[in-house]
C-alpha cells in the first residue's frame, strides 16, 4: 500500500505512541533529599564478565592499553527508575556534638548499642537515644593524629562478642604507623573497656601521613579483614600497591581465632609463598571503607582515587585467587602509570566518577534492614567533599544500575549499620544521621 492511502491512520498511530511514553515528573532538591542530576553525571560502568571463576569483570593478558571502555547499560537505564523515590525518605539526625567521628559499629549482642569512633582516639556509646558521657574506650594517649588521615580509624566486634567480649581496632600510633589491636571487655555488657587490655596483632610502618586506610571488618566467614592504603604521598612512589612484600595497598585477612595473636586462613593466596601471607587482595590505593553484604557475603570497596577518578570495586562471596585491583597501572578504568605484565589479571571497578562530581569516595553498605524493605539490596555510598549519597544495584545480567539519591549530608566520613541493618551516615563535622521514611 502507498503512504497516502493510510496517511491519517499513520499520523494517529504516531500521536498515540508519543502520548504513551512514560514521563518523569521533575523533582525539586531539598536539604538532605534528592540531588538534582548534573549534566556531568557519571555514566554506569557495565563491563561484561569474562572470568567464570571470579564472576567479576577482568583484564587478562597484560597487553591492553586500558581497561575495557565503560559501556552504558540499556537495562540499567530502565531499571534505575525502580530505585525508591528519595523524596519519600529523609536522613534523621540521631547524634550530634561528636568530635570528628569517622565510623561506627554494632556488637550484634542484642544491646542495641552503637559504638562511634572519634578520630582523636575515643570510642563512644550511643544507646536508647543517648550518648554515654564516658567513652567505651579511650586511646588518646597512644593514637597519633598528625595528619588528616591518621587517628582511630576502624573497629570490628568479634562475631561472638556476646560470649567473648573481644573486639579489634585499627589506629595510627604516635609515630604514624598502623596498629591492629585486640581489646577485651571485662563483661560484654560493659560500657567501658580498659585500654590496658590491648594486645597488638600487627604493626605496619607508614612512610607518609596519608593513605593509611582504616577499614576493619569481619566477613561472614569469621575472618578479620583490614584495609591498608598504599603508604601515601602521591602516585604510590614506592609502588607498594603492586608489591607483594608489603602490607600497604592491600586488604589483609586474618584468622583471629586460629592462633596467637592470629593465624593465616588456609585459602589466603600467598600462604605457600610468593607474597606476605596476610595479603588477601592488592592493587588498592586507599580502601578507606569497605563492607560485606550481610545477606550474601559480597564485598563492596570504596577505593579513594588519585586526582581524577574515584571508584567502587566489587567481589562476589567466596571468591579466591590472585585478586589485583590494578592501582597504579590504572586509576579507575584509566591508565595511570606503567604497563601490566603479560598474564596479569586485573579487576576493574564496577563504577567510577570523576572529580567534577566530588573528591574522595566513601565506601558504604548494602541496605538489609527491616524498616525500609523497598531499599533491599541497594548499595549506598557517598563522597566526602560533595556530601551526596548515591546508590548502586546489581542487575540479573551482572550489570549495575545507578542513581543519585541525596544531597547535603556534610563531609561524609563513613556509613554504618545497627543490629537490625538500618543504615547511618556519618558527617565528619560531628553528626550522625539514620535513613528513615518521611
Amino acid at each position: 500500500m502507498r503512504w497516502g492511502d493510510h496517511r491519517f491512520l499513520w499520523l494517529l498511530w504516531i500521536v498515540l505512541l508519543i502520548a504513551c511514553q512514560p514521563s518523569t515528573p521533575p523533582i525539586a532538591p531539598t536539604p538532605l533529599a534528592q540531588a538534582e542530576p548534573s549534566a556531568a553525571q557519571p555514566s554506569i560502568t557495565a563491563i561484561p564478565t569474562s572470568s567464570s571463576e571470579l564472576d567479576v569483570p577482568v583484564v587478562g593478558d597484560g597487553n591492553e592499553s586500558a581497561y575495557p571502555e565503560p559501556i552504558a547499560s540499556k537495562e540499567a537505564e530502565l531499571v534505575v527508575q525502580t530505585f525508591p523515590d528519595p523524596n519519600a525518605y529523609r536522613w534523621v539526625e540521631v547524634v550530634n556534638g561528636l568530635r570528628s567521628p569517622v565510623g561506627l559499629g554494632a556488637a550484634q549482642d542484642g544491646s542495641g548499642r552503637l559504638f562511634i569512633l572519634e578520630q582523636e582516639g575515643r570510642v563512644r556509646v550511643w544507646q536508647g537515644g543517648q550518648l554515654a558521657p564516658e567513652p567505651f574506650l579511650d586511646l588518646r594517649d597512644r593514637v597519633g593524629s598528625q595528619g588528616s588521615e591518621q587517628g582511630l580509624l576502624g573497629i570490628a566486634f568479634h562475631p561472638r562478642y556476646r560470649e567473648n567480649g573481644t573486639f579489634y581496632v585499627n589506629y595510627t600510633d604516635r609515630k604514624g604507623d598502623t596498629v591492629i589491636a585486640r581489646f577485651q571487655a571485662d563483661s560484654p555488657s560493659s560500657n567501658t573497656v580498659s585500654a590496658a587490655s590491648e594486645q597488638i596483632l600487627l604493626r605496619v610502618a607508614q612512610p607518609y601521613a596519608n593513605h593509611n586506610g582504616g577499614a576493619t571488618v569481619f566477613g561472614l566467614d569469621g575472618y578479620l579483614y583490614l584495609g591498608l592504603g598504599d603508604g601515601g604521598s602521591a602516585g604510590d612512589p614506592q609502588n607498594n600497591a603492586q608489591s607483594l612484600n608489603t602490607h600497604l595497598g592491600k586488604i589483609l585477612r586474618l584468622d583471629v581465632d586460629g592462633g596467637s595473636p592470629y593465624a593465616i586462613p588456609p585459602s589466603n593466596p600467598f600462604i605457600q609463598g610468593g607474597g606476605l601471607a596476610e595479603i588477601w587482595a592488592y592493587g588498592l590505593r586507599n580502601p578507606w571503607r569497605f563492607a560485606f553484604d550481610r545477606k550474601t557475603g559480597d564485598l563492596y570497596i570504596g577505593d579513594v582515587g588519585q586526582n581524577k577518578w574515584e571508584e567502587i570495586n566489587y567481589l562476589p562471596a567466596n571468591v579466591s585467587g590472585d585478586l589485583n585491583f590494578g592501582w597504579k597501572y590504572f586509576e579507575g578504568t584509566h591508565p595511570y602509570e606503567g604497563t601490566p605484565a603479560a598474564g596479569l589479571t586485573l579487576i576493574p571497578p564496577i563504577y567510577e566518577y570523576g572529580h567534577d562530581q566530588g573528591c574522595s569516595v566513601t565506601g558504604g553498605v548494602v541496605y538489609r534492614g527491616t524498616r525500609l524493605p523497598e531499599w533491599e539490596g541497594i548499595y549506598l555510598f557517598g563522597d566526602y567533599c560533595a556530601g551526596w549519597v548515591d546508590g548502586l544495584r546489581r542487575l540479573p545480567d551482572g550489570t549495575w544500575s545507578y542513581q543519585r539519591l541525596f544531597n547535603g549530608l556534610g563531609r561524609i566520613a563513613s556509613f554504618g549499620e545497627d543490629e537490625q541493618g538500618e543504615v547511618y551516615v556519618i558527617d565528619h563535622g560531628g553528626t550522625i544521621y539514620r535513613l528513615e521514611r518521611r
